[in-house]
């Protein structure tokens, strides 16, 4: 979601927002009236970008799957099902998919979609020029993608148009998440008139999904319009409005600015008493996220298991989630979410353990704490006060390993797509799952050498394990690899696990069809809403 995750994360932005309190109290904008009904009003925040091809943060998708589409999309069951296209073949060695498309799609200006709209956005978002991050994750096991992304040709060999409504694509081994990979983002079919019309087109963009971009007011309001053509069923509202940086959203509920509110822990109370005005609006949904301390095994002293191990044990969870976040989130031991494939109930975490903490650094090479070099925690931030978890955290380390730890704040954009040159001695990440399979925690974020591997970890084992794991059809034997290969980064402390999101939201009851996925993410054209 980060999804670059999904990242992330933008989500550590509202997160932080969301603890401190520290909301823009620009005042609500003015929208021309609608009939009752036909209009849905939300909070926001300003999307980094509406380029498909580039965004890699929650917050951006958020907007961008109600404005693009692609070949593929997740149905209510997180498996990946038709959307442009209608159905597909794969071939017997489970390398060739072939494609074909629905013949009623347009993007929003009427001009029809065609199987080289896809050739042509998958090319461009792997050209160095476009600067995608999330190009060689979602689009790299396409044959020919490598040599794009390294600028010797501008053509995907495994890509072919076959003809106007089939296109067919050629992946280097078979691979059971790669129908989901083509549900994200970074394969959403863009028009290559928008694009060359140059600037940052994507303010004006020219999508195919159930939504066009009807106004845009940086800090102020977001306005997404009816797809009147859209090749799908239409959405119900005609116009959903993004009051951005508008204040306090509890607030702004409370008064009726807005149909939708996540809640924080500050109000859990308050909406989850049975007998107050709330509880009834209250809807609370798992989240596939996973938040945690990267270590940068590149620098001192996280070079080190052992000393990331104690680190780890340093932290009691159970109590960070109880008396910081009022028992909001559920604490982590491993890696992979519940809910998620491959999720183990036996998996053996890095318990809660001072003594163990303090034997482990006597027994490294630094000999006892004062003895470790200076460090640093990188985090999301505008310059402010640290979030409370952070704080508190922080605070373990000083009681229970005498450890000082330092703080450093980066600007949210540069911190969510530049962590990786960007990361101090450890730095404070989440994710959000794109789509539900373990390689999308596991591989992306801890697989030696790849591009969201922030922290420079390297196992061989657990290459390998994902190696095999990868390309294993056998669901149930694919399933037991990523699990031995998440007990082998746990037990080397590959990072730090916190915890795993939920979402508490708020929804008129006039408000119908408003449901988070487990990404946490909701599909708006299936909301409607009742004359009140």
């Amino acid at each position: 979601m980060m999804k670059r995750a999904a990242v992330i994360f933008s989500v550590l932005v509202l997160l932080s927002l969301l603890i401190t309190g520290c909301w823009p109290t620009t005042p609500p904008t003015p929208v021309s009236p609608t009939p009752e009904g036909e209009t849905l009003t939300l909070y926001g925040v300003d999307p980094s970008t509406l380029d498909p091809a580039v965004s890699g943060d929650t917050t951006s998708h958020e907007y961008i799957i109600q404005i693009y589409s692609g070949l593929l999309r997740l149905g209510e069951d997180l498996e990946p099902v038709a959307d442009i296209a209608r159905e597909w073949q794969v071939s017997e060695d489970g390398k060739t998919y072939t494609f074909s498309l629905r013949d009623d799609v347009r993007f929003h200006d009427g001009r029809e979609v065609k199987a080289g709209d896809f050739k042509y956005s998958w090319e461009r978002a792997c050209r160095p020029a476009t600067g995608s991050l999330t190009a060689s994750i979602y689009l790299g096991d396409i044959v020919g993608v490598s040599e794009v992304l390294a600028g010797k040709t501008e053509e995907i060999s495994g890509v072919k148009v076959v003809d106007d409504h089939t296109l067919e694509v050629t992946i280097d081994a078979p691979k059971s998440y790669f129908l989901a990979k083509l549900t994200y983002p970074t394969s959403f079919v863009v028009d290559r008139n928008n694009v060359s019309s140059g600037g940052e087109w994507w303010r004006r963009p020219n999508g195919t999904g159930p939504f066009k971009l009807k106004q845009w007011q940086n800090n102020t309001l977001l306005i997404l319009g009816r797809n009147e053509i859209y090749y799908d069923q239409p959405a119900q509202v005609s116009l959903v409005v993004f009051q951005l940086y508008s204040g306090i959203p509890m607030h702004m509920y409370e008064k009726s600015e807005i149909d939708v509110t996540g809640v924080s822990m500050y109000y859990i109370d308050k909406v989850t008493d049975e007998r107050g005005p709330f509880y009834q609006d209250l809807m609370v949904t798992p989240e596939l996220s996973f938040f945690y301390i990267g270590f940068n095994t590149n620098k001192p002293p996280f070079d080190d298991a052992l000393i990331r191990r104690a680190f780890t044990h340093a932290v009691d969870k159970e109590k960070l989630a109880s008396l910081v976040f009022r028992d909001t989130v559920e604490p982590a031991s491993g890696i992979l979410p519940r809910g998620i494939p491959g999720y183990n109930d036996s998996l053996k975490g890095l318990e809660y353990d001072v003594e163990l903490a303090r034997e482990l650094i006597a027994r490294s090479k630094y000999g006892d704490a004062a003895g470790l070099p200076p460090i640093t925690i990188t985090t999301s931030g505008e310059g402010g006060g640290i979030s409370s978890d952070l704080e508190a955290i922080i605070y373990q380390w000083q009681q229970n390993l005498g450890v000082e730890v330092e703080v450093r704040q980066l600007e949210s954009k540069r911190f969510l797509y530049h962590i990786g040159e960007e990361a101090d001695e450890m730095f404070f990440y989440g994710w959000v799952a794109d789509y539900p399979h373990p390689q999308d925690f596991l591989d992306i974020l801890f697989r030696s050498g790849a591009e969201n591997n922030n922290g420079g970890y390297s196992n061989p084992e657990v290459d390998t394990l994902l190696d095999m794991a990868n390309i294993e059809m056998d669901n149930d034997l694919g399933l037991a690899l990523y699990r031995q290969a998440e007990q082998e980064l746990v037990n080397d402390a590959a990072c730090l696990p916190l915890w795993f999101g939920r979402n508490y939201v708020l929804v008129k009851p006039y408000v119908e069809g408003y449901q988070l996925n487990l990404l946490g993410l909701p599909s708006l054209r299936n909301v409607s809403v009742k004359p009140h």
